[in-house]
């Protein structure tokens, strides 16, 4: 019989263009890689069926804990992209204990959509947000690419399959 392991995420650092922002940011939501569908019904068909028609945007925000002016002059302007990486651990337990521990890392290029000035209120600290898009998403775990999405590029690879050769073929992009 095969054992059972478990996997756990607890924790992340993120940087900027590189630079590591340890510590500054709360929370960040990386977003998620969505289908654009539409319904589809035809003679013959007891049901309505979804489709696939394409990759939806790609929306995520980091919320701080603070303002920091090292953020604040990479993500205040809407019309400049920016490096993120996402970076965690994941703990890999089984019957034993942990027993690995495992690299995540997400790579974006993303575009800023707002620079919150903040909000104040008495004894509540100030948790400035970013909301963005991003327009390239790389995730890597344990050294296997697990998803390259290029919006620009027309590319999307999971676990190193072209997702969209036929398609890029197909339109004159090969």
């Amino acid at each position: 019989m095969a054992g059972f392991a478990a996997h756990r995420i607890t924790n992340a650092s993120i940087y900027l263009d590189g630079a590591d922002f340890f510590a500054k940011s709360e929370e960040v939501d990386l977003g998620s890689v969505k289908a654009v569908t539409s319904d589809f019904q035809g003679l013959g068909m007891v049901g309505l069926i979804e489709l696939p028609d394409g990759l939806d945007k790609l929306e995520g925000k980091i919320v701080w804990n603070s303002l920091y002016a090292e953020a604040g002059v990479k993500l205040a302007s809407p019309f400049k992209t920016v490096q993120l990486q996402c970076r965690s651990n994941v703990q890999v337990f089984n019957n034993g204990g942990l027993v690995d521990e495992l690299a995540l890392v997400t790579f974006l290029t993303i575009m800023p959509k707002e620079y919150g000035l903040g909000k104040f209120k008495p004894r509540d600290p100030n948790k400035p947000e970013t909301p963005f898009s991003a327009i390239y998403v790389r995730q890597v775990l344990d050294g296997r690419e697990v998803l390259l999405l290029d919006y620009l590029a027309n590319i999307f690879r999971v676990d190193g399959e072209d997702q969209l050769a036929k398609y890029r073929k197909n339109i004159g992009q090969s």
